[in-house]
């Protein structure tokens, strides 16, 4: 009994779309159409002689009845009744209709006889009917009339067939009104299980737009019927979405998913969904049919305990717990990576005796500005958590030097002694900072944050307001650091500090227009330093801002004067280091006004930046170029070569002049790959418009070489040495300086 040949259900269109969303009905939300129990009664009748228990009852019956138990699920909902009958006509099982029909509970039918039920003029007929069924391949057919709590006589058509394990009849039982009736009862229930089901039902075609959505779908989004129909899924969700309709169109049935649904107004309605694909007779993917259960409370509740759990309620950082699993998890990253990573730990020093003079409201406040301040001296990407009280650590990955740390360690503790302000009244703090490395300090995570808090706790001791490590080496490493350092903030106060200038020579002409600004530091009583000897600290406690200041405005005033007795064109380079071009905007915009004071064209100056400084994040560094551009200012890409990718970096950034490295200049007499390279900077340089200048130039064939190459600029020994102003401006006046024979 095949509907598929019902003419009744052909003609229908309305029928097939129960039929068809019946099936697909995900989470065991199923309504069969009236020729389903085709589908029960052609089920395995062959079986093998059963074992019996110790009580006589048949373990293959017993394992199979599981089976059915477990099957029996699929037709709970079907139009018809179904039973499971045991040899003298025991109810085994049914489903909601046959319960219904028969008026017996489904929970105990073993205390019924299907066959009380039969009216007694029609017992001979199904006794004989059970018989056959019993042993029946095929199944059987039998009309009978069933007393029923409804009627005393209901007419009925049975359909009877052996159960697989061949110690029960499987039983279909079909009112006698015919299949039309039973269709039209079958669509009527589907109607009221869709309509008030307490889960959204939603139909989606195969070019993923809506076709159907009930009452309760339309409800979770906050839209009406209307209003969702014919719209395509996307308009309900983001792009995460259409995986899910992908994957069900490509023949999977996935399991109950969470989803993220965009309701009516921009609302977010998290749900669990439930998919199946919708097929045709061939097999072929109509589209997809959902079962949707709005989780949204549950969702904000479940966040909002694993927030408390995880993160502190005052400044709203990791905690302590949150913190640990992100140590273990960097830790295990760096071990993947052959990396070395930085905890730092830290106190506010009298914090206590702050909270007892302003109260705790006060107190708290400074604990949260004491956060942020903290936080804006890391990366986003390190972790800062606050431990207990006013302790703090952070989390710094993937660090490649102990330079890095010990600026942010010195950046912390200076931010840190800046007046607090809770409520107009003015708190001083200082802060200890303990730093540990992994894995050199310690593997274990939690050995880790232990040595931290001791070198934490050696900084307080030692007088507060500084860091320390908890090994002794690089404890007196750092304390040389930060004698070098304090050497340096004198040298700044004391003018200790010299420029010297070097020419950069138009190998065209022979004139010198250029020149490149190089840093000396006159030391009390090491004498004349070069950049390579206290760059490097300058950089590691910040200094190197302070210092770059003073040496943009100096040179700023030399060029002032040379564009008057050399060149008014001239132009000096300076080297920009990269801890300053990780600074605020608003130092170069105070560049610029000094300059404006001086009246000197911003193109006057050219910001000399490193391959380095490219790596270390395109964002960032495009939006300084772009601001230095503005500006008016000219940046030249120096060791030019060395990098890795040098010929993107020419397209992507705002670039002026390329300096060839000296590496490459210093073997072109012998070296003829070293020739071919540098020629092809220089024409790859010309075509992009950019002007190209060899540095470490020592001899006149390589000088004679670079001409004949079209290198527009060089520098180098063959020239002149960096020399103090006076100096230079002596030179440039001469002309083309003299070469050593």
């Amino acid at each position: 009994m095949d509907n598929d040949h019902d003419p009744a259900a052909q003609g229908n269109p309305a029928h097939a779309h129960a039929r068809r969303a019946d099936h697909a009905l995900p989470g065991g939300a199923f309504a069969f159409d009236a020729g389903q129990h085709d589908a029960v009664a052609g089920l395995p009748m062959q079986a093998p002689v059963p074992a019996l228990d110790s009580s006589g009852v048949s373990i293959e019956r017993l394992r199979h009845e599981q089976d059915l138990a477990r099957a029996g699920e699929l037709f709970l909902l079907a139009p018809v009744g179904y039973f499971l009958l045991a040899f003298d006509t025991t109810l085994l099982q049914v489903n909601l209709v046959g319960a219904s029909m028969l008026g017996v509970a489904r929970a105990h039918p073993g205390l019924h006889h299907f066959r009380a039920f039969v009216v007694p003029a029609f017992l001979a007929d199904f006794d004989g009917f059970f018989a056959r069924a019993l042993n029946s391949a095929s199944g059987e057919t039998c009309r009978v009339r069933l007393r029923t709590p409804q009627a005393e006589g209901l007419d009925v058509t049975l359909h009877g067939s052996a159960d697989g394990s061949g110690q029960a009849c499987r039983l279909i039982v079909e009112r006698a009104e015919g299949r039309q009736a039973a269709l039209e009862r079958s669509e009527e229930r589907f109607r009221r299980i869709v309509h008030s089901a307490g889960e959204g039902i939603w139909e989606i075609d195969a070019n993923a737009n809506t076709t159907f959505v009930n009452p309760r779908m339309a409800q979770i989004l906050g839209y009406s019927i209307e209003e969702m129909l014919a719209r395509p899924l996307l308009a309900f969700m983001d792009d995460e979405g259409m995986a899910m309709l992908d994957r069900c169109i490509g023949g999977h049935v996935p399991a109950a998913q969470e989803y993220r649904f965009i309701g009516k107004e921009g609302r977010v309605v998290w749900t669990t969904v439930s998919t199946s694909p919708i097929l045709d007779a061939d097999g072929a993917c109509l589209g997809v049919l959902a079962l949707v259960t709005d989780i949204s409370e549950r969702k904000q509740s479940t966040e909002l305990i694993w927030h408390q759990a995880n993160y502190d309620s005052l400044t709203g950082l990791p905690n302590r717990h949150m913190f640990m699993d992100r140590l273990v998890h960097e830790t295990r990253k760096a071990d993947r990576g052959a990396a070395f990573l930085a905890l730092l730990f830290i106190d506010l020093d009298q914090f206590q005796q702050l909270n007892d003079r302003l109260g705790q409201a006060r107190g708290d406040l400074v604990l949260i500005d004491a956060s942020r301040r903290i936080a804006n001296c890391v990366r986003s990407s390190d972790t800062l958590a606050r431990m207990e009280g006013d302790r703090f650590t952070v989390i710094l990955a993937g660090i490649d030097h102990v330079g890095s740390v010990e600026r942010i360690a010195h950046a912390m503790v200076e931010a840190l002694a800046v007046p607090f302000a809770p409520d107009g009244d003015k708190a001083y703090l200082s802060a200890s900072v303990g730093i540990a490395l992994y894995p050199p300090d310690a593997r274990d995570p939690a050995q880790l944050v232990e040595r931290a808090e001791r070198a934490m706790l050696a900084a307080k001791q030692a007088g507060g307001h500084q860091f320390g490590y908890v090994t002794p080496g690089l404890q007196q490493a750092a304390q040389a650091r930060q004698s070098i350092a304090d050497d340096l903030r004198a040298a700044i106060a004391l003018r200790q500090f010299e420029i010297v200038y070097q020419p950069i020579v138009s190998l065209q002409s022979g004139q010198v227009h250029k020149a490149e600004a190089l840093l000396r530091w006159r030391h009390p009583t090491r004498g004349l330093l070069g950049p390579a000897e206290f760059i490097p600290f300058a950089e590691s406690n910040g200094l190197i801002v302070e210092i770059g200041d003073w040496v943009f405005r100096e040179v700023a005033q030399q060029v002032q004067q040379w564009q008057r007795s050399i060149d008014p064109a001239f132009q000096i380079s300076v080297n920009k280091s990269p801890v300053q071009f990780r600074r605020d905007a608003d130092l170069y915009l105070n560049w610029l006004d000094y300059l404006n004071e001086l009246g000197l064209p911003a193109h006057s100056i050219v910001i000399e930046i490193t391959e380095g400084v490219l790596f270390e994040g395109a964002a960032q560094v495009i939006e300084r170029l772009r601001q230095f551009r503005a500006m008016g200012l000219q940046v030249a890409l120096d060791d030019f070569g060395t990098g890795y990718s040098s010929l993107s970096h020419l397209k992507r950034f705002d670039i002026d002049y390329v300096k060839i490295d000296q590496s490459f200049v210093a073997t072109l007499e012998n070296d003829v790959g070293d020739m071919a390279l540098c020629e092809a900077i220089i024409v790859m340089a010309h075509k992009l418009g950019l002007k190209v200048v060899a540095e470490g130039v020592e001899t006149k064939v390589q000088r004679a070489l670079l001409v004949d190459a079209g290198c527009d600029y060089a520098q180098g020994y063959v020239f002149a040495r960096p020399m103090p102003a006076q100096a230079f401006e002596a030179m440039a006046s001469a002309g083309v300086p003299r070469l050593p024979h």
